[in-house]
């Protein structure tokens, strides 16, 4: 009986190391950078287990995926449109708040109608496309990690391949003419904000690295194409004017600068600027008080608060990974990325009335995926309990909860 119990102990013992080495190897295995390799494992477990605080948004994802099954990936090949370079393979859009000036016969140089947004920016196919590219990749790499199931991944993997690979239809790694104002320049620093979803797709390929279908040389091509884009943000006149950007535009240029460079190996390039981050993007945009003036004076004063403190939060989950603590970070005086988000909390539950030109409708609910992030990172559930009263029932499918722990 004693020997029986003792191998019963040693298999059991063998087993859990065994179970310890497999987690160990498959969180080192995936190589992420907004979302947390040891998070994304838990909630995998718990999706295959059918937890139910997973359930909704996992069934969600499933829906949204299975839609995008019969969709067929698109280039920036499909656009009428000729760059001024005259390859079609440079990326090419306009500036989303320039109009014709009307007291011009010909309406040029177009003139700034801050978040007026003007409808030909959806005659060019590129913005629209690169759209439809990084919620294909992102939303299809997640549901084959999260179930194994590997037409997922096989179809986001003809969306990536289409975008960035095939010599036929891959987009050229610049941003030239990205955000163009007629009359005026056929691309602009500003226009870097519209490849901030690249930083989505790094994470899907991240995501997909188990799958039979992405290939040594696909992460071999992918890499070196981020190389080359990461360069072109580093050394172009126009990434360079976005480096200086003091607002959003200057966070999101962080975002993807840190992301690509450690997808590409450059370690210590990306922690530089998490490190800089600190003063020039934390300290440098908040107020003692939380506030951000830069955002507040835009004419939709509450999507761009919101939407730079989206920004501070993926440069945080970024920072994370690598070794760098953006989340609790505070200033001599005071300001940081959590004050940002309290000086919010008071508009949200009604507390305050806003007070800065708002020149749309605004929906509060928009604050709920930053919400449940915030309750994870701060370990505070009244974060989490605002979501709730802000998003009600329909919160509970939202995708925040396939990428942050509970």
């Amino acid at each position: 009986m004693n020997h029986l119990i003792r191998r019963s102990l040693m298999i059991l013992l063998c087993q859990c190391v065994l179970a310890s080495a497999w987690s160990v190897a498959q969180t080192s295995a995936l190589r992420l950078f907004l979302l947390d390799p040891a998070t994304m494992m838990k909630i995998k477990s718990e999706c295959l287990t059918h937890d139910p605080s997973r359930e909704p948004a996992l069934k969600q994802l499933i829906k949204d995926a299975d839609k995008l099954l019969t969709k067929e990936p698109v280039s920036v090949m499909e656009k009428p449109q000729v760059p001024p370079s005259g390859d079609k393979h440079d990326y090419m859009s306009l500036g989303r708040y320039f109009w014709p000036d009307p007291t011009k016969p010909d309406g040029l140089p177009y003139i700034n109608r801050d978040g007026e947004v003007n409808p030909e920016v959806y005659e060019m196919s590129d913005y629209r496309n690169h759209g439809t590219m990084v919620d294909a990749v992102s939303t299809l790499a997640l549901a084959y990690y999260l179930t194994d199931h590997e037409s997922y991944a096989e179809h986001a993997v003809r969306f990536i391949r289409t975008w960035f690979i095939d010599s036929t239809t891959r987009m050229n790694p610049n941003f030239d003419f990205a955000q163009g104002i007629k009359g005026k320049n056929p691309g602009r620093s500003w226009g870097i904000i519209e490849s901030r979803g690249f930083t989505k797709v790094i994470d899907g390929i991240g995501l997909l690295a188990g799958s039979k279908g992405w290939t040594p040389d696909d992460q071999r091509q992918m890499v070196a194409w981020f190389d080359r884009f990461l360069s072109w943000l580093q050394t172009s006149d126009n990434g360079r004017g976005e480096a200086k950007a003091t607002n959003n535009h200057g966070v999101w240029y962080d975002v993807q600068v840190a992301s690509m460079a450690l997808f590409v190996g450059k370690r210590d390039a990306a922690k530089d600027v998490l490190e800089r981050a600190k003063t020039e993007r934390i300290a440098g945009q908040i107020e003692p008080d939380g506030s951000q003036p830069r955002e507040l004076a835009r004419t939709t004063s509450k999507h761009y608060t919101a939407f730079n403190l989206e920004a501070f939060f993926a440069l945080a989950s970024i920072g994370s990974n690598a070794g760098i603590d953006l989340c609790n970070y505070q200033s001599d005086d005071g300001r940081g990325i959590r004050k940002a988000l309290d000086w919010v909390i008071p508009y949200l539950r009604d507390e305050k009335e806003w007070t800065h030109k708002q020149i749309n409708n605004f929906d509060p609910a928009a604050y709920y995926p930053l919400l449940i992030k915030a309750s994870a990172v701060f370990r505070d559930q009244s974060y989490g309990e605002l979501a709730k009263t802000l998003a009600g029932a329909r919160g509970r499918s939202h995708r925040i909860h396939l990428l942050v722990g509970n």
